[in-house]
């Protein structure tokens, strides 16, 4: 098999050329499958662990000026960053559905047109939640947060305004490249991003001595180089079948797209804000700058191992999205069961890595002993997080790539915020576990329930019925002024 085969994400099932009583039959299909998967989640993986780690650095460098800092800056990003990133990267979703199954359909140049209007919709909704980040401070106190905290957390919110409009146009552009299998362009868009962002971080930290609002700046400096360097392989690098320039037919159908780019929306952010809570609830608990310190320490490792499953999120979501635009339903389910094993093991590994450096991790971020301490306190809730978190995602992007996130989104609602929190509130009030209560409750009566009731439904799913839809899906959306093309 040729390399360009491999990396064909249209590769016609080079299984069908096994016959089924041959012993190797499974195995070979098995390796077949990985070579496309890892194509995509290796890149994917790499790519996302750099860029989240320009956010992990920016929150050591804070926890080494001080606890305060490491504190209002963890509210900064848990909360605010958290919120409006979930949101631009759920609505940002939208285009592994659409440009997953319509390069899966060759329909080629619809991919450009879909992009710019998700740039059109996700900068409209950059504007109008511009008004979180000047109000960040009474917003944190009507929440509960100590007034000193908020205050500072309020003033670095308004110092990461560029970080969120850059969001409007770089995811957008990630999902346009990974649809179409151009993943190691994102890679060296991250890697510059992370190499800039430390150039930056010792000028203004080290250099200037800015301190914390330094390491903002800095983080808007990282992260502002990603989208240019994206843009710029689409207009004079390889995506020549994909890109024919800026169009007016950008402003068609928006509404359907807004309708679509909601739904993902709102099904990815109910996951993402989800933990984002233990931080607001911590913060309204005794000692909370020793508590909210220890808290996102553990969700900073969990978000970071979590770049791994959410490279498979991806891989998933573009090789179901590929085969299910091309008809192939069986490989569709296929692509599902092999990411879902691989997944698993990896995540058990790094169970496996927390309990064994449960006493030391927390080393990276603070050298507090009572943060230390607490740490190693919520070492096993971590262990169960990430177990769960390693299969979670795989069954969302077989979501996102099939196209049924409205109905996720109806599921993340019921699991987390009617049983979950709810859950996690009462063993907080009735017991005397505090922090480690709500995050017992959210882990087993939300991600715990939510990943079962995915599972039954992925489970369930009649493939060859969803390639028949997103053929459907491909026609109705592409617009017949194309069609002529």
């Amino acid at each position: 098999m040729s390399q360009h085969q491999i990396n064909d994400p249209l590769l016609q099932h080079s299984t069908s050329t096994f016959q089924p009583h041959h012993q190797d039959y499974l195995l070979t299909r098995i390796g077949i499958e990985s070579k496309k998967l890892w194509y995509i989640v290796g890149p994917s993986i790499f790519s996302r662990i750099i860029s989240y780690t320009v956010l992990v650095l920016a929150q050591a460098f804070a926890g080494h000026l001080n606890d305060f800092d490491l504190a209002a800056f963890s509210i900064a990003v848990n909360v605010i960053i958290g919120f409006d990133m979930g949101l631009l990267l759920g609505m940002a979703s939208a285009l592994e559905t659409l440009c997953g199954q319509a390069y899966g359909a060759k329909k080629y140049y619809m991919l450009g047109v879909y992009m710019q209007r998700s740039w059109i919709v996700l900068f409209l909704c950059c504007v109008l939640l511009s008004p979180i980040f000047f109000f960040a401070s009474p917003v944190l106190k009507l929440i509960g947060e100590p007034d000193e905290l908020a205050e500072k957390a309020g003033v670095l919110s308004i110092w990461f305004l560029p970080l969120h409009f850059s969001f409007a146009f770089y995811f957008p552009l990630q999902r346009f490249m990974q649809s179409q299998v151009k993943v190691w362009p994102i890679v060296w868009s991250a890697v510059a991003a992370l190499l800039l962002y430390l150039l930056a971080s010792w000028v203004l930290v080290v250099e200037l001595k800015m301190g914390v609002e330094g390491i903002v700046l800095a983080c808007n400096i990282g992260w502002l180089v990603m989208p240019i360097i994206l843009m710029g392989y689409t207009v004079w690098g390889d995506c020549r079948l994909t890109w024919t320039g800026f169009s007016v037919d950008a402003f068609s159908n928006l509404w359907e797209f807004v309708k679509l780019s909601a739904a993902s929306g709102v099904m990815l952010c109910l996951e993402n804000w989800y933990y984002r809570i233990l931080i607001v609830v911590t913060g309204n608990m005794k000692n909370a700058k020793i508590m909210v310190d220890a808290l996102s320490i553990c969700l900073s490792i969990n978000g970071w191992e979590m770049m791994i499953p959410m490279g498979f999120f991806v891989g998933v979501g573009v090789r179901v999205a590929n085969e299910l635009g091309a008809g192939n339903g069986e490989g569709a389910k296929f692509a599902t069961i092999v990411s879902s094993a691989i997944s698993l093991i990896i995540g058990l590994f790094f169970c496996c890595l927390i309990v064994i450096f449960h006493d030391s991790f927390g080393l990276l971020y603070s050298s507090t002993p009572q943060v230390l301490q607490e740490v190693d306190n919520l070492t096993l809730l971590l262990t169960f997080t990430i177990l769960f978190n390693s299969i979670q995602p795989i069954l969302s992007g077989v979501a996102v790539g099939s196209g049924w996130q409205s109905y996720v989104a109806y599921i993340n609602l019921g699991c987390y915020y009617i049983i979950g929190l709810p859950l996690g509130i009462l063993l907080q009030w009735f017991t005397d576990l505090g922090v480690k209560g709500i995050w017992m409750g959210m882990i087993f009566g939300g991600t715990g329930v939510q990943t079962l009731i995915l599972l039954i439904i992925t489970i369930r799913f009649d493939w060859e019925e969803e390639a028949k839809k997103a053929s459907l899906r491909v026609e109705r959306w592409t617009d017949e002024k194309f069609e002529a093309k």
